[in-house]
């Protein structure tokens, strides 16, 4: 990933982990808490792609993981946002831009679902069975029905301001060497210019010489009228 990359995302974690932590956490809403970092994980991999997906949404699940107030293994968060960011980055068009909101609600939605489900499937796995006693169903609903509330004022700014600090180095390359390319035909076409005009003024003279015979690949003539006519140039 580049430096810019690495920055935004780092910040932006930050400052959803912290917003979830003071803010909603404190809401004491029914079922699950909004996971606001879930949601910037899900922004930044549909601009950045599944590499970048996969690599920001450990980086946020790492963090999590070891923030005062987690309780659970570390590393296991850093896994679930880490496969959710992965499978989120590859609903990027090749565009680089969804053309609509659909896409992006129903990648948030399917999120919220598999991140749950796979949260309460590694807690099962090293014996975490609070899942069990909120009731997994409860918790599948208010999650999904939390962040869909929540994502159309998160997600969209954070796709913004990704896309903003954007920086493409390749683009860039390809575009300089192609301005090298017509810089030097432009010098070729500038060579060749020269060496038609050496010919042209060479066919001239042996024209002039010859008296109306072929050359340089002119073909002057000395027609009856008097007026001198070069072929292929047309008289008005």
């Amino acid at each position: 990933m580049h430096l810019n990359r690495i920055l935004l995302s780092a910040a932006l974690a930050v400052v959803a982990l912290v917003l979830q932590v003071s803010v909603l956490a404190r809401l004491q809403l029914p079922g699950a808490v909004p996971d606001l970092l879930l949601l910037t994980v899900l922004a930044l991999a549909l601009v950045y792609g599944h590499t970048g997906g996969a690599l920001v949404g450990f980086g946020a699940g790492l963090l999590a993981d070891l923030a005062p107030p987690a309780d659970h293994a570390v590393g296991r968060y850093a896994l679930v946002l880490c496969v959710v960011g992965y499978a989120a980055g590859l609903t990027k068009p090749e565009s680089g831009r969804h053309r609509s909101a659909t896409v992006p609600m129903l990648v948030v939605a399917g999120a919220a679902l598999s991140s749950t489900l796979l949260y309460a499937g590694v807690g099962a796995l090293v014996g975490d069975t609070a899942a069990r006693h909120v009731g997994l169903g409860v918790l599948l609903t208010t999650a999904t029905v939390y962040d869909l509330l929540l994502a159309p004022f998160t997600v969209p700014a954070v796709m913004a301001l990704a896309r903003r600090t954007e920086h493409d180095p390749l683009a860039e390359a390809s575009g300089g060497s192609a301005v090298e390319g017509t810089r030097g035909l432009g010098g070729l076409s500038g060579s060749g210019g020269w060496l038609r005009g050496r010919t042209r003024a060479k066919g001239l003279g042996g024209a002039a010489r010859g008296g109306g015979r072929r050359g340089g690949g002119l073909l002057i003539r000395s027609p009856k009228s008097g007026t001198g006519r070069i072929k292929g140039v047309k008289r008005l």
